[in-house]
């Protein structure tokens, strides 16, 4: 197991990583003071696991795990704050550690970790069987090819499924995790941190999504559902390739078969198709509502 420790304290980091060198398993450990040097390290290094400081200047590991490109290391938050005494977050983390911990307590979390990943790998064997059954199907009729695809599909869609699960103790419920208020996205010779406020709309690029902002449309490699599912209800799918951050729209304007376009306050215009657009209207009804305050640096602030 590769692990990356990502603490702003030196003494912390110390302590964690000679407690680490006590268990059995570990191959590497690597360290980073900060987010941004923990995201800069991820694709030398190549974590299977994120120990992950939750409270540290500017950019706090909350804002690092929803930045994490797919396919995401695991992570194990570290706080000593039991507001942030979090059982999962996302498919990702797993597990907290409540400072100050001991060995007994690390342990545990670790063997968490280790079950997680022989999920993982048990999950990603039947689609390897997949790709070989397919091949092979190939020389066979289209009805029957058809079949052992459906088939070996449900057997990976289980796998997957049982790989996101996060541990829970039952009839209590996982805590809710605040959203991020900012994103970093790895860019040529550094990172660029990206207001989440000041993200209008997200679209889908192959294996990236672009967050587009009044300053840029920067790329971060991850899955549009899987950033939605971090950045929690303020955004809205509106097609299978799109996303909007409710506050930026302006109106919606109908277009044939029941599909439409989004106006966003910038002037800008996002696809919503049919199959969406029911969805974004009830959410903007909720929104209005609901009165919420609006989020600093929305179109909505003075002065934009």
């Amino acid at each position: 197991m590769r692990i990356l420790i990502v603490d702003d304290e030196r003494p912390a980091r110390d302590k964690l990583r000679r407690m680490l060198e006590q268990a059995p398993g570990i191959t590497a450990i690597d360290e980073a003071r900060d987010g941004v040097e923990a995201l800069e390290r991820l694709p030398a290094f190549a974590p299977d696991l994120l120990l992950l400081d939750i409270q540290m200047p500017e950019i706090n590991g909350l804002d690092v795990a929803a930045s994490l490109p797919a396919p995401a290391p695991l992570v194990v938050f570290v706080t000593a704050y039991d507001d942030y005494a979090i059982r999962a977050f996302d498919a990702n983390a797993i597990d907290y550690l409540l400072k100050p911990y001991d060995q007994p307590r690390l342990d545990r979390a670790l063997q968490r970790v280790r079950e997680r990943l022989a999920e993982r790998q048990r999950a990603a064997a039947p689609d390897v069987i997949a790709l070989a059954a397919m091949a092979t199907s190939a020389t066979l009729s289209t009805s029957s090819s058809l079949s052992t695809s459906a088939t070996l599909s449900t057997a990976g869609a289980a796998g997957t499924a049982a790989s996101s699960s996060s541990p829970a103790t039952p009839g209590v419920p996982a805590p809710a995790l605040p959203a991020p208020a900012q994103l970093l996205v790895p860019e040529r010779g550094g990172m660029r941190v990206v207001r989440v406020e000041h993200i209008q709309w997200i679209e889908t690029a192959d294996n990236y999504v672009v967050l587009h902002t009044a300053d840029g449309q920067p790329l971060m490699r991850q899955t549009l559902a899987g950033l939605l599912d971090r950045l929690g209800p303020r955004f809205v799918r509106c097609h299978r390739r799109a996303a909007v951050q409710l506050d930026w729209i302006a109106a919606i304007a109908s277009l044939d078969k029941g599909d439409g376009e989004l106006l966003l306050h910038s002037g800008a215009r996002v696809p919503c198709s049919r199959q969406y657009r029911a969805d974004v209207v009830e959410r903007l009804q909720a929104l209005a509502a609901g009165s919420p305050q609006r989020h600093p640096g929305s179109p909505h602030d003075a002065g934009r």
